[in-house]
């Protein structure tokens, strides 16, 4: 049986690859990248191997244990990262649990991210060629350790699995966490600011580690380099016994989620009120652009975006401090709100992708292509400019520099704008790689994930080339300091961002129009 999982898994990898070319060009691209990060891991393991034995078990706790969190941690965020062997999709089955929890352990392994672990962690062993025991000690305990991985990611996947009867319980956790991932940057840049010592920190935190499950199994080979067999006796013991507890909660949460319906039905409710239905006129761009901002409140794919847009101007508000100094931070500000604004506008790029078969509706009742493409831009619209002309107000009154003002808003207008009108054009044309409704926002899908990126790089140019004039205008107000120019960088980018709308609403209305049955088809395959 556990064969057969892995057969399984290496036959609905070949099978994903045989859907387009560009679905095997992006492996390939992964993997030159996870061969060469690869590559770069053991060379500097290798050279690691001429210090001393204390300052090879620092680096390696430390970075093992950052290993071990990430593959914690990154499951629970991307519900479930690699769902090429969906548990749930096992429970008509009466596969043994014993073979199916080995069987999905090994097929970890089968992908780039679970080989590549697995090879570095064994690779640690390149670190100890001058203690040729440790050395044997590592290789076994880099094994040990990648499995640790695997095993924690399913354990973490099984369990929000089964609490997934309560599915906003696992939409919530992934947005919330999501959060102190996006600020990960300014938080480190921060703790390391607040250190004066890293080359005693760093050992101290080692050593703390080394006695916890995410260090245990890294810190063997060291203490096995130093002659302290005791600890390293102990630290393995603490290793055999995390990936023991792993396996145990993941047997037991999956046990529960193969009996489990995903998502329960929930009980009967009264009608509600009308909510945004009642702020639009009832025509079809109105009953669209209520249906999208109702979509943008209640739908954890949409809603994740409002809490990551806001996070971006912070980020690069730390950022811009770092290099110069905090007297920057109000004009970071200023400018990182038209940033944000685009990020909420350029979210309906994906519209249609995240409808799947609820398009029909569209369809079926027959909404012209203009009244769809233009109910869409209304909702985002609504978001995206109150959210830039707040962090440009907050950015005037930080720096104390009003003259700015109307630039940034200038450029806060051509920036929405132009994400409206590229996003209006590229949701008709493209459909994404995108998690289906009810799926977590973050859950990555087998597919054409490689051509996602490249329409996403195109849009993000684009915008950046439909936005040259207006913030060529900026740059000039903020040189010269006269405000005869931020005045025209504001009308140019009413003007502009107008002007990027209006065509991007014809361009894509005819897109619609001419493709809609042809969308409806790849977002119904998309199931």
């Amino acid at each position: 049986m556990v064969a057969q999982l892995l057969r399984l898994k290496l036959t609905l990898l070949r099978n994903s690859l045989k859907r387009s070319t560009m679905q095997i060009v992006g492996l390939i691209i992964a993997g030159i990248y996870g061969l060469g990060m690869l590559g770069l891991v053991l060379v500097g393991l290798a050279a690691l191997g001429a210090a001393d034995a204390q300052t090879i078990g620092t680096v390696a706790v430390l970075a093992g244990s950052a290993v071990i969190l990430g593959w914690l941690v990154i499951p629970v965020v991307a519900s479930g990262l690699d769902m090429t062997l969906d548990p749930t999709r096992f429970t008509t089955y009466a596969i043994p649990m014993k073979s199916l929890l080995v069987g999905l352990a090994l097929s970890g392994f089968i992908g780039i991210p679970g080989a590549v672990t697995l090879l570095a962690a064994m690779g640690t062993a390149a670190s100890w060629w001058r203690h040729p025991v440790a050395g044997v000690v590592a290789l076994m305990c880099g094994a040990l350790a990648a499995l640790t991985c695997i095993v924690a990611s399913r354990a973490i996947t099984a369990a929000s699995t089964s609490l997934a009867s309560s599915r906003r319980f696992k939409d919530v956790s992934g947005i919330v966490l999501l959060v102190p991932l996006m600020l990960l940057g300014p938080i480190i840049g921060s703790v390391s600011a607040g250190i004066s010592d890293l080359s005693a920190y760093l050992p101290s935190l080692a050593n703390t580690l080394s006695w916890t499950p995410l260090g245990a199994v890294w810190a063997v080979p060291a203490e096995v380099a130093q002659g302290a067999y005791g600890a390293a006796g102990l630290k393995f013991l603490i290793a055999l016994a995390t990936i023991a507890a792993l396996a145990w909660i993941w047997k037991v949460c999956l046990a529960k989620a193969l009996v489990t319906p995903a998502f329960a039905g929930g009980s009967q409710r009264g009608a509600g009120k009308m909510g945004f239905f009642t702020w639009f006129p009832q025509t079809p761009t109105g009953a669209v652009a209520a249906r999208c901002l109702t979509y943008w409140i209640r739908d954890p794919r949409y809603s994740a975006g409002l809490i990551i847009a806001p996070l971006l101007p912070l980020v690069l508000v730390f950022a811009g401090s770092q290099a110069g100094g905090l007297g920057s931070m109000g004009t970071v500000l200023g400018y990182g709100g038209a940033f944000a604004a685009f990020m909420i506008a350029w979210s309906i790029s994906s519209d249609i992708s995240y409808d799947n078969t609820a398009f029909a509706l569209h369809l079926a009742t027959g909404i012209s292509g203009r009244a769809d493409r233009s109910g869409r831009v209304v909702a985002a619209a609504v978001l995206a400019l109150p959210l830039g002309l707040l962090f440009s107000m907050v950015g005037a009154v930080v720096s104390g520099n009003w003259a700015a003002f109307p630039a940034t808003l200038g450029l806060v207008f051509v920036a929405t704008g132009a994400g409206l009108g590229l996003a209006s054009i590229f949701s008709a044309r493209f459909i994404m790689n995108v998690p289906l409704p009810g799926e977590s926002p973050m859950k990555s899908k087998p597919g054409n994930n490689f051509s996602s990126v490249l329409v996403q790089l195109a849009g993000f140019g684009g915008a950046g080339l439909l936005c040259v004039p207006v913030a060529v205008l900026v740059v000039i107000a903020a040189v010269s300091g006269q405000p005869m120019f931020g005045w025209l960088a504001l009308v140019a980018g009413v003007v502009f961002g107008a002007g990027y709308v209006a065509l991007g609403i014809r361009w894509g209305a005819r897109e619609y129009n001419q493709r809609g049955p042809e969308l409806l088809l790849a977002v119904s395959v998309d199931r």
